[in-house]
């Protein structure tokens, strides 16, 4: 069972199927355990990694997981895909199924994928008043020129949303590729500001969301865990 930050004593009766009123005497008795101590405080909040034991029996025993992956061009971020390979069938993993997406990238962009079974982590990830930045590298058809990187820092004006782009700092690595950091990710958002230009994007990676970086030891389609302190802070 999954719960987020829960009343003890409401997952105790949910788990066990029994009265609320019923749990009053276990906690009285001490037969509760929450990590291996015993809870008398049917008010004590659970979170969804506390290890929750009731008259010896284990109701609640999950560890936090957090993966980085390479993910290859023409591998779709979905969970289930009729039609091509899912980033959940590149993990060999226990408990992958447990696994959600963080900051999914579209089928055709190579790179960093973060998967968790943390939902508090992926939300800090994710969440747009975090404005964590994400890098990626870019190859366009035509050459670039100081007009794009004035552009991009002022920000572009879509009208099917109404927005206005957050800046986006953009450094020219050659005649036709970049380095780009961005603080949101709307749909396309990349590929729809270099269509002002008329300048089509040929090739587009992610290496790094926040201070997750991929390197050299991780090749396409291959992933690793991550050491992610409990207090959820990111590290690398």
């Amino acid at each position: 069972m999954h719960s987020k930050h829960s009343r003890l004593d409401r997952f105790i009766a949910k788990s066990c199927q029994i009265p609320l009123k019923s749990v009053k005497p276990l906690l009285a008795r001490g037969v509760i355990t929450v990590n291996g101590v015993p809870v008398n405080d049917g008010q004590w909040r659970v979170s969804e990694f506390d290890r929750i034991e009731c008259q010896g029996t284990m109701l609640q025993h999950r560890s936090p997981l957090y993966l980085i992956l390479h993910k290859p061009v023409g591998v779709v971020c979905a969970t289930r895909d009729k039609q091509h390979t899912t980033v959940l069938d590149l993990i060999d993993h226990p408990a992958k199924d447990e696994l959600h997406i963080v900051g999914r990238l579209d089928l055709n962009t190579s790179g960093l994928v973060l998967l968790t079974n943390d939902g508090r982590w992926s939300r800090r990830l994710t969440a747009p008043e975090s404005k964590v930045p994400k890098r990626y590298q870019v190859r366009v058809k035509e050459p670039l020129d100081d007009r794009y990187v004035q552009a991009f820092a002022e920000g572009m004006y879509f009208e099917t949303e109404n927005i206005v782009t957050a800046p986006v700092a953009l450094t020219i690595t050659s005649a036709t590729t970049a380095e780009l950091v961005l603080t949101e990710g709307k749909y396309h958002q990349i590929k729809r500001m270099f269509g002002r230009f008329r300048n089509p994007v040929l090739a587009l990676h992610r290496s790094a969301v926040g201070p997750y970086e991929l390197d050299d030891s991780l090749a396409p389609g291959e992933f690793r865990l991550l050491e992610v302190p409990r207090d959820g802070r990111h590290s690398r």
